[in-house]
């Protein structure tokens, strides 16, 4: 570690005690054997998180909310996402994965770069204001990485990955959903219920697929995984943060 990551894991000791970084500590010097054969390819596997692949979103009292006001406002998001669709869609651009850019999974951002897209607001402001009260506002969000809608046109695949780390949970809020489209996650496959959401973590190998004849859009949102603390998450931004300013 860098003594700019020392200096700040001391300052986070300060305030929530000696022992409260210990898991980051011991991930940062794990072999990764203990880890589950369908994690083998995340980078960082914080120690004592539960190896479990999908979650209930209604069962985590911090996610509930969140998930309870994007369905109550479904209908009207998805008449949003439809206009912008339509009428705006070079509001969308190819999603670029730390692994692959495809042309057929198109995004449009909402919350990126530790904020929320201006844009965004622009076109979708029913979804961007729930995102905001119930996820950015409560400090929910993982600020390290992002929210977007993304929609697979007819034929797209999203080929069997890992994500980097365990450490944030993926939710996905099904917008407008045909037929014939799937996720896959650690070997169970499940389907969008559209109006519904599906929380899982993506350390685990996942895959997604539109099978179906039009477009199938969901609303991404990376948010810090339930198991973690208040001081692992203010350790992990810096750390993280830091990692990402030394390889640019």
């Amino acid at each position: 570690m860098t003594p700019e990551i020392d200096d700040a894991f001391d300052r986070i000791r300060d305030v929530y005690g000696a022992g409260s970084l210990d898991r980051i500590e011991e991930m940062l010097h794990a072999n990764k054997k203990s880890c589950h054969p369908l994690q083998s390819g995340a980078r960082w596997l914080l120690p004592g998180i539960t190896q479990k692949p999908w979650h209930d979103p209604y069962k985590h009292s911090e996610i509930a909310p969140l998930v309870h006001a994007f369905q109550a406002n479904h209908a009207v998001i998805k008449n949003e996402v439809g206009q912008v669709w339509q009428r705006r869609r070079e509001k969308f651009a190819d999603y670029e994965h730390y692994l692959t850019r495809q042309e057929n999974w198109q995004a449009l951002y909402l919350y990126r770069d530790r904020g929320l897209a201006a844009d965004a607001r622009a076109v979708i402001p029913t979804a961007v204001r729930v995102l905001d009260d119930r996820a950015v506002a409560t400090d929910l969000v993982c600020p390290l990485l992002e929210s977007h809608l993304s929609t697979l046109l007819p034929g797209a695949e999203i080929k069997p990955h890992c994500d980097l780390w365990n450490f944030s949970i993926n939710l996905h809020f099904a917008i407008d959903i045909p037929p014939n489209c799937g996720i896959r996650v650690a070997g169970e496959t499940r389907q969008w219920d559209e109006g519904q959401c599906l929380l899982f973590d993506y350390s685990f190998e996942h895959e997604a697929w539109n099978h179906g004849t039009r477009p199938r859009t969901c609303l991404l949102v990376d948010l810090w995984h339930p198991e973690t603390t208040l001081a692992e998450r203010e350790a992990l931004d810096t750390l993280i943060t830091e990692i990402r300013s030394t390889m640019a």
